[in-house]
C-alpha cells in the first residue's frame, strides 16, 4: 500500500493565504486607454479622451460601452473646429452607460433600444438629446444615431475592439454621431456661472449667499482645478436664515466655504473613497473637514454637528461637480456638537455603586460611540468570503495530507 506524503508545513500554512489572494484579484478595473493603445487606427479617438478628461471618468464606472471611431472619422469631427469643451459633449455621446456586446447589439429586443450616454449624465443635455437609438437593420447591421437628429442613423456597426462582460464593451462604429446640442458651442470652465447654475437648480438662495458675502469668486477660482458643491436647497436654507443671520461676516464666509471641496468628485467616487475630507474652509489649525460616507447608493455627508444627505446632482462635468443636500453642513468649528445619545447600559451582576457615574464623566464631549463602534466592525470584521476561502483551503489541506 503507498504511503501518503504529508506536504511541507509551509505549503499548508500557505494555502489559506494563497486562497485569500485569488479571491482579492479576481477582478480588475479596466483602462480605456490602454485598450485603445493596442489600436494605432483609433489614436486620435484615444488621444482626445485622455485630453477632455473623459478616459479617467469612464475608467471610473462599472458598466460602459465606447462606440470608438477610427482617425479618419475623428478628422471629419476636427475638420469643424469646435472648442476642446464640445469636442468633449461630442464624445461624451459615443459613451454608453450599459453594456453592449457585439451579441446583444445583434439580438436587440423588439429590434431598437434608447440607450443613455454621460452626454445626458454631465445635465447639459437637454430633454433627451444624451440618448441615443441603436436599431437592428438588415443584412445583419446594427445602426446609430442620437436621439436628436431627426430619427437618422448615422453610423453602424464595424467591429467589436474588446469586450469584458459586463464591465466594458468598446466597438467601433462607421463615422461621428452628429447631435445639434452635442456640437453646439460650450463655456470653459472658466467661463462658467456657477452662481447661475445654483440658480436655475433650486439653489437660488445658496448662490445668492455665495455672491452677498464675496466667496463666489473663491469658489469660480478652483473650479479649473476641480471642484465639488455641496448646495442646501432654498426650502432647507429658508428654515436656516436665522442661525445664518447671528454669524459674524468671517463666520459666514467660513460656513459657505465649508460647502466646497477643492477637487473633482463624482458620485462614484464619492462612493468608493469613503473618510475625511478637506473643503475650501480648512486652514491649517481650523480644520473645517467631515466625513464622506455611504450605505449602497445613498451618500451622506457626515460632520461632529450634523449628517446630511446627497438628494441629487445639478450638474456633474468634470471638472465641475455640484450636489443637492437635505441639510445644511454645520461645522464643529461654528457650532456645538450634537449630544450622543447613549447605549441602554447591560444588566450587570454585581456592579459597584458609581461606575456608571465615572464611566460618563471621563467620556470626552461629542464623542460618536456608534460611529467608532461602526468603524472598527469595518476594520476587524471577516466577511463571508474570507471565511469560505479560509475553510476551503483547509480542506483542500486536509485532503492533501
Amino acid at each position: 500500500m503507498t504511503r501518503k506524503v504529508m506536504p511541507p508545513l509551509s505549503v499548508m500554512l500557505a494555502l489559506p493565504l494563497i486562497f485569500l489572494f485569488l479571491s482579492s484579484t479576481g477582478t480588475h478595473a479596466h483602462n480605456i486607454t490602454r485598450i485603445l493603445a493596442k489600436h494605432p487606427d483609433f489614436s486620435t479617438f484615444n488621444h482626445y479622451l485622455t485630453l477632455t478628461h473623459l478616459a479617467s471618468e469612464i475608467n471610473r464606472r462599472l458598466t460602459i460601452t465606447v462606440l470608438a471611431v477610427d482617425n479618419a472619422a475623428m478628422s471629419s469631427l476636427l475638420s469643424k473646429h469646435l472648442s476642446l469643451y464640445t469636442i468633449r459633449n461630442v464624445l461624451s455621446l459615443h459613451v454608453l452607460v450599459d453594456y453592449f456586446g457585439s451579441k446583444k447589439l445583434h439580438q436587440i429586443t423588439n429590434g431598437t433600444a434608447l440607450t443613455s450616454t454621460m452626454f445626458q449624465a454631465t445635465g447639459s443635455a437637454p430633454g433627451s438629446s444624451g440618448y441615443v437609438n441603436i436599431t437592428n437593420l438588415k443584412a445583419g447591421k446594427v445602426g446609430f444615431g442620437a436621439e436628436d437628429n431627426d430619427g437618422k442613423l448615422d453610423a453602424v456597426y464595424v467591429k467589436s475592439v474588446e469586450e469584458i462582460p459586463y464591465n466594458i464593451s468598446v466597438i467601433q462604429i462607421s463615422q461621428v454621431l452628429t447631435s445639434p446640442e452635442a456640437e453646439a458651442p460650450t463655456a470653459g470652465p472658466s467661463d462658467l456661472n456657477l452662481t447661475a447654475i445654483l440658480s436655475k437648480q433650486g439653489c437660488k438662495t445658496f448662490a445668492d449667499l455665495l455672491i452677498s458675502s464675496g466667496v463666489g469668486s473663491t469658489f469660480n477660482e478652483n473650479i479649473d482645478g476641480g471642484l465639488t458643491v455641496f448646495c442646501p436647497t432654498d426650502t432647507i436654507l429658508s428654515g436656516f436664515m436665522p442661525k445664518y443671520k447671528n454669524l459674524t461676516a468671517p463666520q459666514k464666509v467660513s460656513l459657505l466655504l465649508y460647502h466646497g471641496i477643492p477637487v473633482y468628485q463624482s458620485l462614484q467616487m464619492l462612493k468608493s473613497s469613503n473618510g475625511v475630507v478637506n473643503t475650501l474652509a480648512t486652514d491649517g489649525a481650523n480644520k473645517y473637514d467631515f466625513t464622506v460616507q455611504n450605505d449602497g447608493e445613498e451618500v451622506t455627508l457626515k460632520t461632529k454637528v450634523v449628517t446630511a444627505k446627497i438628494t441629487g446632482t445639478v450638474k456633474d462635468e468634470e471638472p465641475l461637480v455640484v450636489y443637492k443636500i437635505n441639510k445644511v453642513l454645520l461645522p464643529r468649528e461654528l457650532f456645538k456638537a450634537a449630544p450622543t445619545p447613549k447605549p441602554a447600559p447591560a444588566p450587570k451582576a454585581e456592579a459597584p455603586k458609581g461606575d456608571d457615574d465615572a464611566s460618563d464623566a471621563d467620556a470626552p464631549e461629542g464623542d460618536d460611540v456608534g460611529d467608532q463602534t461602526a468603524d472598527n466592525n469595518g476594520a476587524d470584521g471577516l466577511d463571508g468570503g474570507k471565511l469560505v476561502m479560509v475553510f476551503l483551503s483547509l480542506y483542500v489541506g486536509f485532503w492533501l495530507v
